[in-house]
């Protein structure tokens, strides 16, 4: 039953994906067919809504469109430029300068709007106009732009790793916040490598003149309170002080008193932003609720335990079985966005990982890392094609230099998959697991 369960699930879910059909109706119809199987279509229909139901009741599920509204009040609070300056006043003597500002611009403002698209959007655009004036190769702009941008979604607050707490049955929100971090800078200090060697390689040197300490303490008080959201948002939540929701309500204050003082957020913009945050908010909630669904029905039908039975019987190693499950997980990045992504594989995958003693923690690191892929990967990849976009290049172009950003990042994901304190060292040194 289990078996057949999944297939049924895996089939007709690629169906209405081939259709057109929307992922949250996709998963909330491909699990019904599910059901049906072995309950009556009437029963069926009205566990179904009430599973729905329930996912979508949970009060933690607040902060994720309190954060989609924090994040897209920064996108219109003017901070990508300052963040532009703040970076590039420190790494600005680096060969390939705008490269590698470009890198970490992308991670500081990824991780504050919550959007990889929007951070390749934003910073790429500020970035654009000073490496056409130095000579650089457009494609090369818009692989290191692309490939960089998602690293901020690994870095807190992050509304991938409150939607896998949620899909892990409520894995602390705080320890995952802090287990985002290194896992972050590893993925930005690899593109920033991978800058840095094709920047000599092409003779792309860093800004003239000596190191400017003026330029950088002005820069930094200009930068510094867009960057104490993140220091008071997520010391608060780390701390203890409230929690990932009231934390999350702050950062929608905070965020708009300080689009209201850099002046880019009038009362028109502010109701076409709630307005942005509500629909994309009702999608996301929406599709939580419908996930809810299948995740019910996996483990009614004992999907995960076929699942596990069925890898344990190719191998018992741990190694090749998490080697396993990162290639699927790829594979299935390229096609599916972050979000519905997690709230399918979570409860397929995270019951196998503990069966060999791994913390759900360390697993929902691996799996938002490999997701995150996807977003500069083809088919799909929104972020890839945004940065192309805004790089003004072309996919066969940007392709070749976007190989070496994927070897790098994969190097990443290696680290973050095999070597647990990558993960779990800043949430055990904080006493949070």
């Amino acid at each position: 039953m289990a078996i057949q369960s999944l297939l049924i699930i895996l089939v007709v879910l690629a169906a209405l994906l081939v259709l057109g059909v929307p992922i949250s109706y996709a998963i909330g119809i491909s699990s019904l067919a599910a059901i049906v199987q072995v309950m009556p279509l009437d029963v069926a229909v009205l566990t179904a809504a009430q599973r729905t139901f329930v996912g979508m009741s949970k009060f933690s599920l607040t902060a994720i469109p309190f954060f989609i509204l924090a994040g897209n009040l920064m996108n219109q609070g003017g901070i990508a430029k300052r963040l532009v300056s703040f970076v590039l006043a420190i790494l600005g003597k680096c060969p390939g300068a705008l490269l590698v500002t470009n890198v970490g611009a992308n991670a500081l403002f990824g991780a504050i709007s919550g959007s990889a698209s929007a951070a390749a959007a934003a910073v790429g655009s500020m970035v654009r106009e000073g490496e056409e004036e130095m000579g650089y190769d457009a494609a090369l702009c818009a692989a290191t732009n692309a490939a960089s941008a998602p690293s901020g979604l690994l870095i807190p607050p992050s509304n991938a790793l409150i939607t896998y707490s949620l899909a892990a049955g409520g894995t602390s929100v705080a320890a995952l916040f802090m287990a985002g971090y290194v896992p972050g800078i590893i993925w930005a200090v690899m593109c920033a490598g991978v800058a840095i060697i094709i920047s000599k390689k092409k003779g792309y040197k860093g800004m003239p003149g000596r190191f400017n300490w003026r330029y950088l303490g002005k820069a930094t008080l200009e930068a510094l309170p867009a960057l104490s959201l993140i220091v008071v948002v997520i010391g608060g939540i780390i701390k203890g002080i409230f929690t990932a929701t009231e934390g999350s309500a702050i950062a929608v204050v905070y965020a708009l008193i300080l689009g209201i003082l850099y002046k880019n957020i009038t009362w028109k913009s502010f109701w076409r932003i709630v307005v942005d945050s509500a629909k994309m908010s009702g999608m996301v909630v929406f599709l939580i609720g419908v996930s809810n669904i299948l995740g019910w029905v996996m483990a009614f039908t004992q999907v995960p335990q076929a699942v596990s039975a069925v890898l344990l019987g190719i191998t018992n190693n741990k190694y090749v079985i998490l080697l396993i499950m990162n290639v699927i997980l790829l594979i299935a990045g390229t096609f599916m966005d972050v979000t519905p992504a997690i709230l399918i594989f979570t409860p397929l995958f995270l019951p196998i990982v503990k069966t060999f003693g791994m913390h759900p923690v360390q697993f929902g690191l691996i799996l938002v890392y490999n997701l995150c892929i996807g977003n500069i990967t083809p088919p799909v990849g929104n972020t890839l094609f945004v940065g192309i976009k805004v790089g003004k290049s072309t996919l066969g172009k940007v392709m070749p230099y976007m190989l070496m950003y994927y070897v790098a990042i994969l190097i990443g994901l290696l680290l973050v998959t095999y070597v647990p304190f990558v993960s779990l060292g800043l949430p055990q040194m904080a006493g949070l697991i």
